[in-house]
């Protein structure tokens, strides 16, 4: 026999990996640092949690909502495979509600939906792209954890890396459970981590639990970049960056990649301008004061986008947008003017004419 609760199938559904059952069958989600506590019959703050009976389940688990072949220096990934191809996707739903949001569509949903791809058909897909790796991504994996979780076991035995777009408000439980099938995360602040700019366009009460969490990553041997979205008027205090850039040479080391990206207007921020090129240069210039690798993003085309050698300033990897230009290193990522070994992990595997 069936059972059908609220409308739902529930031998169709997927329970929930990590979460608590409390007393009144009510339950707590532990992916992510929001920690809802749910009452049966309602949803979490994601949309894509809901407490059937008193159990957790997954409403988004296999629902793509969106898949894309993409570089990985979109994700963006400048030290980890960094020619690579990836295979991104995403589900609807997310534990953020930016009001900048350029994926608002599929991160805010009315309703879920999705084309239904088990985690097996999504290897085969990846595999028949031909690419390096799958990156979940587009808005928060923390709550696809559940398809997350299963696809990125399967790719790892495909000899598929999985790599992670968050926005960091996961959980320590989580890192626990995913550790062995994430290869590489890039980690997003807004506004350097502002906490009235995450109150006011985020709806998150709570910054702390990004930093906490990007030194548990750090702990775990999980390789990571960070970027930081500079936000015009609301989220582009220059000391705040100098602030952040400090906190991670001092806790996550100087040879962090830190990205600087470029705001541009989107949903409901569209009355607020690009952030200007010479405020991301002056950010740039500050956390070169503590970090070997801040590179700008969202600006084709700037010399701000490449690797510079941090020991001679030569050139290293040359950049436009996504794609690599320049690679001026030897097959161990020595730099080619001086020597210095530039933390890179994988190395080019296509070709470049004439360099390196």
């Amino acid at each position: 026999m069936v059972k059908i609760f609220d409308g739902q199938n529930i031998s169709k559904l997927k329970e929930c990996y990590l979460y608590k059952k409390l007393k009144d069958n009510a339950v707590q989600c532990t992916n992510c640092s929001r920690r809802c506590i749910i009452s049966e019959g309602k949803n979490g703050f994601c949309l894509v949690r809901k407490n059937i009976g008193g159990n957790l389940y997954a409403l988004n688990y296999s629902k793509i909502a969106t898949m894309n072949v993409d570089p990985i220096g979109k994700k963006p990934l400048a030290h980890f495979h960094p020619d690579a191809s990836v295979f991104s996707i995403a589900t609807m739903g997310c534990n953020f509600r930016c009001k900048y949001c350029c994926n608002w569509s599929i991160s805010q949903p009315e309703k879920m939906e999705g084309e239904d791809l088990p985690p097996e058909k999504i290897v085969n897909m990846a595999k028949e792209a031909r690419v390096d790796g799958i990156s979940y991504t587009y808005t928060e994996p923390t709550i696809f954890f559940e398809i997350a979780y299963d696809v990125g076991k399967l790719a790892k035995k495909e000899g598929l890396f999985n790599t992670w777009v968050t926005n960091g408000y996961f959980t320590k439980e989580l890192i626990d459970k995913g550790k062995d099938y994430i290869d590489a995360m890039t980690v997003d602040f807004k506004a350097s981590g502002n906490l009235d700019f995450y109150k006011d366009y985020i709806s998150v009460n709570d910054v702390e639990p990004i930093y906490e969490n990007l030194k548990y990553l750090k702990k775990k041997g999980i390789y990571f970049e960070i970027t930081n979205l500079i936000v015009p008027r609301v989220g582009d205090n220059l000391e705040e960056v100098r602030a952040l850039a400090e906190w991670v040479r001092d806790k996550l080391g100087k040879e962090t990649v830190f990205h600087l990206l470029r705001f541009y207007p989107a949903y409901k921020m569209m009355d607020f301008p690009e952030t200007p090129i010479e405020t991301l240069e002056k950010a740039q210039k500050i956390a070169a004061e503590y970090l070997d690798y801040p590179l700008l993003g969202n600006v084709p085309g700037h010399p701000g986008e490449n690797t510079y050698c941090p020991n001679c300033h030569a050139l290293a990897i040359g950049r436009y947008g996504f794609m690599i230009t320049r690679w001026m290193l030897d097959k161990d990522n020595r730099c080619l003017n001086c020597g210095h070994k530039i933390p890179i992990i994988g190395s080019l595997k296509r070709s470049l004419p004439s360099f390196g």
